[in-house]
């Protein structure tokens, strides 16, 4: 029978219920000890047939596995960083969109189509999906009838001491044979075998075309992603590039004050590893900028040594998602539906396991013309055929048909807590992105008016060294200040965008207003 029923957390840690009569005293459906019992008739002969017609639906029921409910997951209410929140359902083949074009970047554009049609890794999930389709259609094969034909033309030498030798001991030692035969065998799924074979290659196939987008979307994001660091990169090559002008026209005016008597040999020296450190930092961040735009070649099919982008120092726009988000985002996400399908590939398995222990029927029929003569196959009298059942059953393995059991058990138990971890790290996965997104724009808010700050600071400690009243030092140490709260607040704005993409690979893809 149905060896378990799993509760909605058996596979984290539910009891399983044993039996048929467990279940009905559960459900309230056994009789009660005072309900009135009414004798039937005198019972009718059973046809053999119909006895053994009944005996194969039972024992095909207890072989089918029972339907496994997936895994119960810690849900909340509402997002705990921004927006109200729904339990979802897979719906993965809903359009995601070319989610990418809320940058506003042509250039992304072409390359993200140029990655669907050159990535390499996305050639690789698709032959894996081509490869879990041709095993689909090879299970479902199995649910139809085979057909054989052969064709068997030779020159035969018997022995002489052969027992009971063709047409007695007077027969010819050398004589020809022609043989056409026709074989066909199909194996009655009595106990869902077959059946259960196919809903798991199915399942499986299912679960590969959700690889298959989730592949395609985590490249995308990648991509996209890779793109907003390269954009970010050149703006801040572009920070330092006039942050280095502007360090050394200061250090021409520390000279010409050094020369005059004016300023010190230490206000000189204090200009000068000023510049060096910010031509320093720029070269660092164009050595950043060339292994990002090598990545984007890989991702794209393109080779590096080939491969380059023009910079560019215009920002990308920062696109504004809804903190309220539809709950039906969380569907889509094709990875959480491919580890859904996985349970149900297990499951299956688990019954094609039970069915090792009832026995495998097989119709098998072969015919076909056979005759010494080739010349004369085609006669009446060199027809023969064969046609009946062939019943099979392992009598002792030593415990491998249990074995199998336990292990397809383990298998189902694991895919079920794959698919629960999977929906827990897309949970976590949303709620990540939201805090960055937030947090890190209440950051560049501060940060902006820090950099105002910084700003005014440079502007004072300039002209107070111009006028006498200060020493250089103080001027390099508010180039200093504005200078990194530029650069953090681009880096700021950078990775609000950054966690904008992972915010859409986290829900599955792009959305519509819709």
């Amino acid at each position: 029978m149905a060896r378990s029923v799993f509760l909605l957390d058996a596979f984290a840690h539910g009891p399983r219920l044993e039996g048929a009569a467990q279940a009905a005293r559960d459900a309230g459906t056994a009789p009660a000890a005072d309900t009135a019992v009414v004798r039937p008739a005198a019972p009718r002969a059973v046809s053999p047939g119909l006895a053994a017609l009944a005996l194969a639906l039972v024992l095909g029921g207890c072989a089918a596995p029972a339907e496994t409910p997936l895994p119960a997951v810690p849900t909340a209410a509402s997002w705990r960083e921004a927006g109200a929140w729904a339990p979802a359902q897979p719906a993965d083949e809903a359009p995601r969109g070319d989610w990418w074009t809320l940058f506003g970047d042509p250039e992304l554009d072409a390359l993200e189509r140029r990655l669907d049609a050159q990535s390499p890794d996305l050639a690789a999930a698709l032959a894996r999906y081509d490869q879990a389709r041709a095993a689909s259609a090879l299970a479902g094969a199995a649910q139809g009838p085979s057909v054989s034909g052969s064709a068997n033309v030779q020159r035969d030498r018997q022995s002489r001491q052969r027992p009971l030798r063709v047409l007695g001991p007077n027969s010819p030692d050398l004589y020809d044979s022609a043989t056409l035969t026709l074989d066909l065998e199909y194996e009655i799924d009595l106990w869902g075998r077959v059946r259960q074979q196919v809903t798991s290659a199915r399942a499986a196939e299912a679960a590969a075309q959700a690889d298959l987008a989730s592949a395609r979307l985590s490249l995308q994001a990648q991509l996209a992603d890779q793109w907003i660091a390269l954009r970010g990169l050149d703006r801040d090559a572009q920070l330092l590039r006039s942050t280095e002008a502007a360090y050394a026209r200061a250090l021409d005016l520390v000279r010409e004050r050094h020369d005059g008597g004016i300023a010190s040999g230490l206000d000189l020296a204090r200009a000068q590893a000023q510049l060096e450190a910010t031509r320093s930092q720029l070269r660092q961040s164009l050595a950043q900028r060339a292994v990002v735009e090598h990545a984007v070649a890989a991702l794209v099919g393109e080779s590096p040594s080939t491969f380059s982008v023009e910079t560019r120092s215009e920002a990308l726009p920062l696109p504004s998602v809804p903190t309220g988000l539809p709950s039906q985002l969380l569907q889509r996400r094709p990875d959480i539906a491919a580890a859904q399908r996985r349970v149900a590939a297990a499951n299956a398995s688990l019954g094609v396991a039970r069915t090792a222990f009832f026995p495998s029927v097989t119709l098998s029929a072969m015919g076909g013309l056979q005759t010494s003569q080739p010349g004369q196959i085609l006669g009446a009298p060199n027809t023969w055929w064969a046609i009946g059942p062939t019943l099979a059953l392992a009598l002792f393995d030593g415990g491998r048909r249990a074995a199998g059991i336990a292990n397809a058990q383990a298998q189902l138990d694991e895919a079920g807590a794959r698919y629960r971890g999977q929906v827990l790290a897309a949970f976590q996965q949303v709620e990540d992105s939201l805090a960055l997104i937030r947090e890190t724009g209440a950051a560049a808010d501060s940060e902006a008016a820090g950099l105002a700050a910084a700003r005014r600071a440079l502007a004072l400690s300039t002209a107070r060294y111009t006028e006498g009243a200060a020493s250089y030092l103080e001027v390099v140490a508010s180039q200093a200040a504005a200078l990194q709260a530029e650069r953090s607040l681009l880096d700021l704005g950078n990775r609000q965008r950054r966690a904008t993409v992972t915010l859409v690979k986290a829900l599955g893809g792009g959305w519509s207003p819709a």
